[in-house]
């Protein structure tokens, strides 16, 4: 007569896996000691050089923000040469460089708004946008700001569509910042030059309703009457 079967428990079964998984994990390390031990090493060598990279990051971003605390003075005087280039009698190097050295910085990248801006001060369209483009920064209120600069350049060089665009998206990027209802009022008379009324019109009726108390706002029935004819 043949014994019954044992029945075989939850747990015994669990660990019978257990036992196996563990087996065949070993098993497989044995055979691949050499892969997995460079793999190991290579992940160690990484966060080695993610943590250098950002102690080295974080070191260059405080020169650059010393540095930019040297010039902008210059800038907020109007001497935007002096603010490009650098006083170097007084220790102080230029935004160009600043941007130069540590461009990849947050501090680096302020100093390339200061620089676009700058140049703009000095009528240099063309190097003031291509700053302007380059900045990349997170903060809405600057990023807005950088959008507008853009559009300004576009303007000054007569190309009123492209400067309808950049303005546009800089009122609609931070639109509770105090420049929004100027943006979108600027975005509305570029449309308005290249003949495209009824964007123009449907951004004069925004700037009344969402910034009545603007000084925009003002004189913008005038506006949206011209833009309705």
């Amino acid at each position: 007569m043949l014994k019954p079967k044992k029945k075989i428990s939850k747990k015994e079964i669990k660990e019978d896996k257990l036992v196996t998984t563990y087996y065949e994990a070993t098993t497989w390390y044995e055979s691949n000691k050499k892969l997995v031990n460079g793999i190991v090493t290579g992940v160690i060598i990484l966060a080695i050089a993610a943590f250098a990279y950002s102690n080295n990051v974080s070191s260059n971003n405080r020169k650059a923000n010393t540095e930019l605390g040297k010039i902008l003075r210059y800038y907020d005087q109007g001497q935007y040469d002096v603010a490009i280039n650098g006083n170097l009698q007084e220790g102080a190097r230029g935004l160009q460089a600043i941007v130069d050295d540590y461009g990849s910085t947050k501090a680096g990248e302020l100093a390339r708004f200061y620089l676009a801006n700058a140049y703009y001060g000095q009528r240099d369209y063309d190097k003031a946008l291509q700053n302007f483009l380059d900045v990349s920064f997170s903060d809405d209120l600057i990023s807005s700001s950088v959008l507008a600069g853009a559009g300004a350049c576009y303007e000054a060089k007569g190309d009123h569509e492209k400067a309808a665009s950049y303005y546009e998206k800089a009122g609609l990027k931070h639109g509770k910042a105090v420049t929004a209802a100027e943006n979108l009022f600027r975005a509305a008379q570029n449309y308005a030059a290249v003949g495209n009324k009824e964007k123009a019109l449907d951004l004069y009726k925004k700037v009344k309703k969402e910034f009545p108390t603007s000084s925009y706002a003002r004189d913008i029935d005038r506006w949206i009457a011209a833009a309705s004819s």
